[in-house]
This record gives C-alpha cells, structure tokens and sequence, in this order.
C-alpha cells in the first residue's frame, strides 16, 4: 500500500448521481489485483474520513486507473465537483481482491453484480479473458435510467441484465436472471448489497467449489485498525470470532462470513 496524490485525467457522468473518474500517477504500477480498493482523501478539512471506492479498470501502458462511484454524501459530491487536472490524495490498493489461481483457459465463470457493487467486475472480466476464461456476466440495476455500463461489459462477453422496475431486460432482481441460467460455471465471482451476495451463496455454494463475493461495508481507516468494518464467521456459533472487510476482505469465500 502506497499514498501519491494522482492526477485527475478526465470525469463523466455515467448516470444520476454516478460518476467515472480517471486517475493517473505512479500508484497504477502497484494495481494488478481485480476487486481492491483505493482510499481517497475529500480534499475538504471538515471531512476527515477517506472513502474507499473499488478500482474499475487498470490501464498499465497509460499509467491511468478507472473508479466508479455514487453520490451519497459530501464526500462524493466534492470528488464529483472535480475537474481533470485537479490532484487527489490516494492511498492503495488496498484489500486482497480476487483470486484467479484456480482458473484455466477454457472456464465458464458467472459474474453477478448489482448497483454500484458493478464496477470491479469490469476489471475482474477484462483480466479472466486474458487467462482464456469466458465471462458471463449477470448485471442488476434498480431502473434502466440508473444503468451503466452494458456496452463496455457486452464487449466483453455475454451479458445478461434485470432492473428492479421492469424498464429494461428482466423484470426484477438479479436472482431472476441466476434462476434462467442452467449451467454449472467453474466459478462465480459476485459484488453488490448482501442479499444479492446471500442469493448466489444459496444457489451455488454446494455445486461450485469456487464462489468468491465482494462485501461492501462502511469503512474508517481502512487498513484493520478501526475495526470498524467487522463481520462474523459462520463457523463460530458463539458470534464472538470476526474478520475485517478492509484489509481481510472485502472478497471472501462462500460460506465463511455471516451476510
């Protein structure tokens, strides 16, 4: 884990309230892992908390890395304020990501998302396809007006998406599109709220021996010395053993935390 303040290169807006910034700076040579996070600094005195946002794209040749965020505070507001050639205090990456060890060329792997869980999926798709796996991706928005994203992810392979409202693709949650799909992957990866995370749990624990799922959780410090992050571990019936999404996670195996 490194600190630099990069370089703003560009912003967008993706959808309401959802931004894509693009940083750049030396940090990008410490990124390789899908699914962690960087830890950013409001350049605003009164906001004293980091907030970590998880890495969407790495670009090694530009130096530049991708995130993904939603306005939900002033903290995101000030980062959607920004301006390419603005610097921001960044530390990481940070967490332990993705695990692609046991996939071989030739892999079906299922990647389900919902929201704003969707956006390290991006880079865990790019960095399968390079392993000669294929990515079928299982994407949850709550509307089509809030959606992002679908062609970047239709470029990568087949897509599949719901909207809670019915406005576009599947008619309700991403558990409907998971009930549709009849064949045994040789891994599923998963981000997004935990009853998303507790569905795929359900469905494939005791078929695929490789289910990895992305915790989102509020963070303080974000390296494990707050504690503020904690969840526990389904093995200890007691509640008294825990692991940190932070520096721990936030991707764990199925079947190992509480959701």
């Amino acid at each position: 884990m490194k600190q630099e303040m990069m370089e703003i290169a560009s912003q967008r807006l993706l959808a309401p309230r959802i931004y894509e910034m693009t940083l750049k700076g030396q940090l990008v040579k410490e990124m390789s892992v899908p699914g962690q996070f960087l830890h950013l600094r409001v350049p605003q005195n009164d906001l004293l908390l980091r907030r970590p946002i998880s890495v969407n794209d790495i670009n090694h040749e530009k130096g530049t890395c991708r995130i993904i965020y939603r306005v939900e505070g002033d903290g995101t507001r000030v980062f959607s304020e920004m301006q390419a050639g603005d610097k921001i205090d960044v530390m990481g990456p940070l967490g332990n990501g993705f695990q692609l060890s046991d996939i071989h060329a030739g892999d079906t792997v299922y990647i389900v998302g919902g929201g704003i869980g969707i956006p390290p999926l991006y880079e865990l798709s790019k960095q399968l396809i390079a392993l000669g796996a294929k990515p079928v991706h299982f994407l949850g928005y709550a509307s089509k007006e809030v959606m992002y994203y679908e062609e970047e992810f239709r470029a990568l392979g087949e897509t599949h998406i719901a909207t809670d409202d019915g406005t576009y693709g599947v008619h309700g949650h991403v558990g409907y599109l998971l009930a549709e799909a009849d064949e045994t992957p040789a891994a599923v990866f998963s981000c997004g709220a935990n009853g998303m995370l507790k569905a795929v749990e359900q469905k494939y624990l005791s078929i695929v021996e490789n289910v990895q799922l992305s915790l989102e959780a509020r963070m303080a410090c974000g390296m494990g010395a707050c504690y503020a992050c904690v969840c526990h571990l389904q093995e200890d019936k007691t509640g008294q053993k825990s692991v940190k999404v932070c520096d721990e996670g936030p991707i764990f195996p199925a079947g190992k935390v509480v959701l």
